[in-house]
């Protein structure tokens, strides 16, 4: 009998991802991943994705279903691969996706390891993606219901970590996945889905990063695409490329943060047009496919929810080169750009 370890977080999909592979006759424990105490984060406010709260709801899950339940210290990981991570790329003028970061060096790396150790099989996660395996190579797919698809936050997983994950939920909508929790009295059938980074629950990172380092960030100018001075900014780290609100600057029409300079310490204001390039660059590209000696044409995606653009893609040194058939909206630093042909992922990178 196969055996896997089913990462649950409390939450209402990874819930259904372990019954659905209990059902199919797996060998399941169950394991939460202890990622930080609110102490950590400089919050007291319990409602966070690793509060008591998320644990019991997911040991409650794991004894209806009548499986073993561990939580898992990766602490140290978390703070030195994903917090620092985060606030590095903030104070270096990215935007990062922690999300990401933390895919790739928890659930599929500690995680991971963690399943060698025990002898397991499979490392299964609630994400709405599939994995397709041809001719012994494997292939990341997106998950057929389309406003979850989570493909995107996966493109790191190497040919090893492929042969070793299951995605139950990417052959299901989340309708059915809560109908399927509700059928077996789940306690969190009907849990609300966290929409903010997991530890920075507010949603105000800038506040985070300045209360987690004890720094302050020194103040400078916004200035237009033309290097006129506008007014004065709060710090970096306060502004992200495409940001229009809280700005605290009013120039009579809107502006958009267009970019950010570390050298100098401006912020550069300018119109919604302003923000379209056809062109970028990524580093840290992890192929899916085999890397291609030619230039290709597929589909990109710079930020999680947006739509595929048309592109040519090539590689060039170091570096991927993706050219839009046109214009796309804030292209940021930081973020990732990952390449599809129809539902299959090729690959993915950091923006530079």
């Amino acid at each position: 009998m196969k055996k896997a370890i089913i990462a649950m977080s409390g939450g209402v999909d990874s819930s259904v991802a372990a019954y659905l592979m209990k059902k199919d006759g797996y060998d399941c424990i169950g394991a939460t991943m202890k990622l930080y105490d609110n102490g950590d984060i400089r919050i007291s406010n319990e409602k966070t994705c690793c509060s008591l709260d998320d644990i019991e709801d997911a040991r409650s899950v794991a004894e209806r279903i009548n499986i073993p339940y561990y939580v898992f210290n990766f602490r140290d990981e978390f703070k030195e691969k994903v917090i620092d991570d985060f606030i590095s790329v903030y104070e270096q003028g990215g935007t990062p996706n922690p999300c990401i970061v933390c895919n790739r060096y928890l659930k599929f790396d500690k995680l991971m390891q963690k399943m060698y150790e025990l002898g397991y099989d499979y490392v299964v996660t609630g994400h709405y993606a599939e994995i397709e395996e041809k001719d012994g190579r494997y292939y990341l797919k997106k998950g057929i219901d389309l406003s979850k698809d989570q493909s995107y936050v996966l493109y790191s997983l190497t040919q090893e970590q492929l042969s070793h994950t299951k995605f139950p939920l990417g052959s299901y909508s989340k309708d059915e996945i809560r109908a399927i929790a509700e059928s077996q009295g789940f306690i969190n059938s009907r849990k609300k889905e966290s929409q903010d980074i997991c530890f920075v629950p507010d949603g105000d990172y800038a506040s985070f990063i300045k209360s987690y380092t004890g720094r302050e960030y020194s103040k400078g100018s916004f200035i237009d695409t033309e290097g006129n001075v506008l007014g004065e900014h709060q710090g970096i780290i306060h502004y992200t490329v495409g940001q229009r609100k809280g700005l605290g600057i009013a120039l009579g029409h809107p502006a958009y943060v267009i970019s950010k300079s570390l050298e100098d310490n401006t912020v550069t204001l300018g119109t919604n047009e302003d923000l379209c390039s056809d062109y970028l660059e990524a580093v840290d590209f992890n192929w899916i496919i085999d890397e291609p000696n030619v230039e290709i044409y597929c589909k990109a995606r710079t930020r999680y929810n947006m739509k595929e653009q048309p592109c040519r893609v090539y590689v060039k040194e170091d570096r991927v080169c993706v050219k839009f058939d046109s214009p796309v909206r804030a292209i940021t630093k930081g973020q990732a750009v990952v390449l599809y042909d129809g539902d299959y992922v090729l690959g993915g990178g950091t923006i530079i």
